[in-house]
């Protein structure tokens, strides 16, 4: 038989005594008692007070970046805020697109292979590249006539790099001078980077302005014999500088703040030419030297005294040759998905090059772009072999957005995602980074 204890406390109740048999009989079982904490009351103010926390709308530029946690989010807000023209320059590719699209998914199908029980209470996203220190393992790529897309173009690019400790990369095709951009980030680490031309004598005259404006390292870009076929533009009617047609006036009504910002501003100019009116497929078509050899890289070696650094590279056995060249690193790039499309995929490349680097003992850095979303992307890339990466549209996206802030925000993502991801994968610093960490699905 159960014993009974009473508490010695009065708010404890005493445990019920046994049902009485008569009601055991008709199957009735004692009476649950329901706890305090679950007894229905009416609530009062000074319970509710705390949870209810009214904040005050913000509308501001600022907030609204703040408010966006991808690179995804910034590029509607871009979109937004942009013509459609200019939007749709930066945001498309060749032809069907097949290749950008690709790209984006080779990131996608990376399996991520974490280790546990690691010390990542700090995360070091530091590394050297091409001889300099670099806070992050990711610089700004040379993007062509980036005032069009937003007011500050070059300036917002090289200003936001310099603040971030990363190198930014000028185009020749920039709508900036070399000399202003580094005017405006006097402590940047600039690079800039090359089109060679028909005209020698022009080519060689940009590459002495670079040196002289303390540029230390040089990017030709080698996958532009010929303009690739960007339907966009073509639908678009894109012209350099943006023309002023009943379509573009129309879509204007919508985004007044980019035109009054346009045509406020000093027109267009570039880093190569004073003024160009046409189609970027034309002016590529014009100016650009079809005719380029493995001679011509040996000019470049010869000529320019800092890092030389070849980019478009799409095969292995193009990576050995511009290194067997003089070419301090490589870019794995196709430009995007820009010129040709169905090119090889640049991280499908990378662990074909890393590993032929390897077996050459050749100390080339391994520079990759082309589909990077995310800090994520990044990190992959790492793992598999890259020794630095370069970002074009994900920061125009962040420009277009916002300017100087957007361009800020950008960045601000993607080191917050590289940080989170090292953290998760157990590395506390990038040379602990393998091949072990990553996967690529479905290969």
């Amino acid at each position: 038989m159960t014993q009974t204890v009473e508490s010695e406390n009065p708010e404890v109740p005493t445990t019920p005594r046994d049902t009485a048999p008569a009601d055991r009989a008709r199957g009735i079982s004692a009476p649950s008692r329901i706890p305090a904490a679950l007894k229905r009351r009416i609530p009062k103010y000074s319970d509710l007070a705390p949870l209810i926390q009214f904040k005050k709308p913000e509308f501001s530029r600022a907030a609204r970046l703040q408010q966006a946690s991808t690179l995804w989010e910034l590029r509607d807000m871009a979109k937004r805020r942009t013509p459609q023209a200019p939007f749709d320059y930066t945001d498309g590719a060749a032809e069907a697109e097949i290749t950008l699209r690709r790209a984006r998914e080779a990131f996608v199908d990376i399996e991520f292979r974490p280790g546990i029980l690691r010390d990542v209470s700090s995360v070091d996203l530091g590394t050297n590249i091409l001889g300099r220190t670099s806070r992050l393992p990711v610089g700004i790529a040379p993007t062509g006539f980036t005032r069009m897309m937003q007011s500050e173009g070059e300036y917002a690019g090289s200003q936001a790099a310099e603040a971030a400790g990363i190198p930014y990369t000028l185009s020749t095709m920039g709508t900036a001078s070399i000399e202003d951009v580094a005017e405006a980030a006097p402590r940047g680490r600039n690079w800039f980077q090359l089109y060679l031309w028909t005209d020698r004598d022009r080519s060689l005259e940009l590459i002495e302005r670079a040196a002289k404006a303390g540029n230390d390292t040089l990017m030709v870009t080698v996958d532009t014999p010929v303009a690739g076929a960007r339907l966009r533009d073509v639908r678009n009617g894109m012209t350099i500088p943006p023309g002023l047609t009943l379509k573009t006036v129309l879509d204007a009504s919508y985004r007044p703040a980019w035109w009054f910002n346009f045509l406020t501003h000093e027109p267009l100019t570039f880093a190569s030419l004073s003024r160009y009116t046409g189609t970027v497929a034309d002016l590529i078509n014009s100016m650009f030297d079809p005719t380029l050899t493995f001679d011509d890289l040996d000019w470049l070696r010869e000529t320019w005294k800092g890092n030389l650094v070849v980019k478009g590279i799409q095969t292995v056995d193009d990576a050995r040759k511009v290194v067997d060249h003089g070419a301090d690193g490589v870019v794995l790039s196709n430009h995007g998905g820009r010129q040709l499309d169905r090119a090889p995929i640049p991280l499908h490349l990378l662990p074909e090059v890393a590993q032929a680097f390897k077996a050459d003992n050749s100390d080339a850095a391994i520079i990759l772009d082309t589909g990077i979303m995310s800090g994520a992307d990044i990190i992959a890339a790492l793992a598999l072999g890259a020794d630095f990466t370069l970002i074009g549209r994900a920061y125009l996206y962040g420009l277009m957005a916002g300017g100087r802030a957007g361009v800020d925000r950008a960045l601000q993502i993607l080191e917050k995602d590289m940080t989170r991801t090292m953290a998760l994968l157990g590395a506390s610093k990038l040379s602990e980074l393998t091949p072990d960490h990553v996967r690529i699905l479905g290969r």
